[in-house]
């Protein structure tokens, strides 16, 4: 039986950026040359930024079925989750294209790693990338975010469910605030890699 950890959001550590260094360098070393880039994404690749202590990596594919890649990761012992196969978006269909992705965790007793091989160029390939720069660049958003955060984890630590059902909408707010600065500053995720 399996202890279930509670939800917790850690000061930033400086270290962040040299662990997804690390772990990216692990992973070029196995996939195959259909992946396109490896980035570092979600809150801890945002500077000052309040997260749960995880390292959320997406690997931008040509082909959302790159076999090369996901035997590649099996074999630098990644765990596939097999039944987690798309994202969710706010307005956007659960079954469409723009949300598929596979996904791996880390192997067991290793630090905490969320793997998310996503198609080029699809909605959910841009997203995390927009949201991830967008907060880079607002300091009153990415405050937000952290409070929000901060209070989901002391209420819900241990109700993931609940956790995420408010989480993931509000992040699909502020993704379309960051949509909008994206147009304004004429962003581009070529221009921001890693």
């Amino acid at each position: 039986m399996s202890i279930m950890k509670p939800i917790m959001i850690v000061e930033p550590k400086l270290e962040w950026p040299n662990e997804f260094d690390a772990v990216a360098q692990r992973i070029r070393a196995f996939v195959g040359a259909d992946v396109q880039r490896i980035d570092h994404i979600g809150s801890t690749s945002i500077a000052g930024l309040a997260a749960k202590d995880i390292i959320d990596i997406q690997i931008t594919v040509k082909n959302i079925d790159c076999d090369t890649c996901i035997a590649g990761l099996k074999r630098a012992g990644f765990i596939h989750r097999q039944n987690v196969t798309c994202d969710s978006l706010v307005g956007t269909d659960a079954d469409s294209k723009e949300l598929g992705k596979h996904y791996f965790r880390e192997p067991m007793g290793e630090r905490s790693v969320h793997i998310h091989i996503r198609e080029q160029g699809r909605l959910n390939q841009e997203y995390p990338l927009v949201f991830r720069d967008y907060l880079r660049a607002d300091a009153v958003t990415r405050e937000a975010y952290a409070v929000v955060k901060k209070a989901l984890a002391n209420r819900f630590s241990y109700d993931t469910e609940a956790y995420y059902q408010i989480k993931d909408p509000f992040m699909d707010s502020i993704y379309q605030a960051a949509k909008m600065w994206a147009q304004l500053n004429s962003w581009r995720p070529d221009d921001h890699y890693k």
